[in-house]
């Protein structure tokens, strides 16, 4: 209703307007030389408006045959599009339903009529990773990674690829360029530690690793593979210092520490590591040196004096004891780790050591012999380093299984 009222006002007032131009009359002249022409004011506002009319029209036609192709091929790019999400719509049923051939061809179908967009492209390498074609599905993600809108999606796509076939330092790389890309991803994070492992690039492993993850490990395989030495004393004063009970790095730490001069140091750090977890190669660095038998038993004494009745504590003074000639502290000891129930394999076989150094050959011995050794052969077995991955031992600690290159897996146990 509004509207209808606008208009007739509109009316009225052209009307008006018009109705007074015819009441006032006049004439309006043009002379050009001799050339005189004369209108009415009228006609001429009526010539004017036919001309303003004409020459829109023209403009109107002259840019609309300028844009002709612009809208022909915007209507063309519509039509194409259609069909494209159409085709698109198709290959997923397809992918859906397992056809990945079909899906391949509704994928092309569908690029042939709408380009290459990062939608396409990725569904381009599902496709084909999904019909065996890798080469095919590599092409499409390198085309995914070299666009700044769509290079993390083309990154993960060849990282899994790479992963897959297992080519881990290729992975490697591309996990590093994925998280340039995109910084503060958490699974690509963990990824890149994974791939740290797999590649035995300890050092990033380290950098890596989570809050809680052991480190003690991590840190000393870094250290074996750092070549300045100022690095490694620092990867394995970390790992000591991560895990005082990791016997190899409190073995690596204060060897470095004796090297540089600092004798004392070095036995305070084995002292530490032996009242943390007591093991044969802490005691083998701690007396590495001293020839003296005896001079071993009170050095032995001294590293295990606050850890006195532990198995290995007990263990070690009776062999020193036994090699320095004093038999009764020898029998003292293991006779209390038997009775403790902490006797493994190699108890019992000192045991029959310290019988033939008191008896000799003799039928004493004969006897104490056989009573020891069938202790010995359903004792438990004396700890190994030993892979738990595989089950395979090793005469010393490795970050990697030499058998089946699990990454730290050996403990000991």
């Amino acid at each position: 209703m509004r509207r209808a009222i606008k208009l007739l006002l509109l009316c009225l007032v052209v009307v008006g307007i018009a109705w007074g131009l015819m009441r006032l009359g006049g004439v309006v002249e043009v002379r050009v030389g001799d050339t005189f022409i004369g209108l009415s004011l009228p006609v001429l506002l009526i010539l004017l408006v036919v001309l303003f009319t004409v020459l829109h029209l023209l403009l109107v036609a002259w840019r609309a045959l300028v844009n002709w192709p612009a809208r022909a091929r915007a209507k063309r790019e519509a039509r194409n599009r259609e069909k494209g999400e159409a085709a698109l719509t198709r290959a997923l049923v397809s992918m859906a339903a397992g056809a990945p051939e079909a899906a391949r061809g509704e994928v092309m179908r569908a690029r042939r009529l709408m380009g290459d967009n990062p939608q396409l492209l990725l569904l381009t390498a599902e496709a084909e990773r999904m019909a065996g074609q890798e080469a095919a599905a590599t092409e499409a993600f390198q085309a995914l990674a070299k666009r700044e809108d769509a290079r993390f999606i083309g990154l993960r796509g060849l990282l899994r690829q790479a992963i897959q076939r297992q080519d881990w330092p290729a992975a490697q790389q591309l996990a590093r360029e994925a998280e340039a890309a995109r910084p503060g991803t958490t699974w690509l994070r963990e990824e890149r530690a994974m791939l740290a492992l797999r590649t035995q690039d300890w050092r990033e492993a380290l950098t890596l690793a989570p809050a809680d993850t052991p480190r003690a490990s991590l840190a000393l395989a870094a250290a074996q593979q750092e070549p300045e030495p100022a690095r490694a004393a620092d990867y394995e004063k970390q790992a000591f210092q991560a895990d005082p009970a990791f016997a190899p790095a409190t073995v690596a730490h204060a060897a470095r520490l004796a090297a540089a001069g600092s004798t004392r140091k070095a036995r305070s750090v084995l002292e530490q590591g032996w009242r943390a977890a007591p093991h044969p190669d802490i005691a083998q660095a701690y007396l590495e040196g001293e020839a003296d038998p005896l001079a071993r038993v009170k050095l032995a004494e001294a590293l295990v004096a606050e850890n006195r009745t532990h198995a290995e504590s007990r263990l070690l003074l009776a062999r020193l004891a036994l090699l320095a000639g004093l038999t009764g502290r020898a029998r003292s000891e293991l006779e209390a780790l038997v009775e403790s129930g902490e006797a493994d394999a190699r108890a019992y076989l000192l045991l029959v050591d310290l019988e033939q150094a008191e008896h000799g050959e003799g039928p004493v011995f004969r006897t104490a012999e056989a009573k020891w050794l069938r202790a010995a052969t359903s004792a438990r077995p004396e700890p190994r380093w030993r892979c738990g991955h595989c089950g395979k031992t090793h005469a010393a600690w490795k970050p990697v299984c030499d058998q089946c290159n699990t990454p730290g897996r050996i403990a000991w146990g």
